[in-house]
């Protein structure tokens, strides 16, 4: 079964069987605006929670996605090098950015469900 996180820099995490999958929110494409280039990092890196794991670019502006939870890439989500669009297309589904086989568990828990994080969006807003 899989359940999905949210955090305060508008990243998503749906986590099953150990594995995260990462993208970026409907709130935070619509922020960007046009997406032109996704830069994914290769498998084999490991990353920290809150560190730089892709960097994702539009008309707008570049913005680093940083990683929800403590992990091993491991896999990239390589049809946004050929369709960097399809993050405005389908943020939440088609267009995640990574997969993180997660070292962490614990680190779920400093994160946000969807209620939670529709709340931070209005109080932002």
């Amino acid at each position: 079964m899989s359940k999905t996180y949210y955090t305060k820099k508008h990243e998503w995490i749906m986590v099953e069987d150990g594995v995260g999958t990462i993208g970026i929110t409907d709130h935070a494409q619509e922020q960007l605006g046009d997406i032109v280039f996704v830069e994914l990092p290769d498998p084999g890196l490991d990353v920290e929670q809150g560190d730089e794991a892709c960097v994702v670019e539009s008309v707008k502006a570049a913005s680093e996605v940083y990683a929800p939870i403590s992990g091993e890439v491991v896999e990239a989500n390589e049809a946004l090098g050929d369709n960097a669009a399809l993050v405005n297309e389908s943020a939440e589904a088609d267009a995640w950015f990574i997969k993180i086989k997660l070292s962490n568990t614990d680190e779920l828990e400093e994160l946000m469900d969807k209620a939670g994080y529709e709340e931070f969006v209005e109080s932002e807003s």
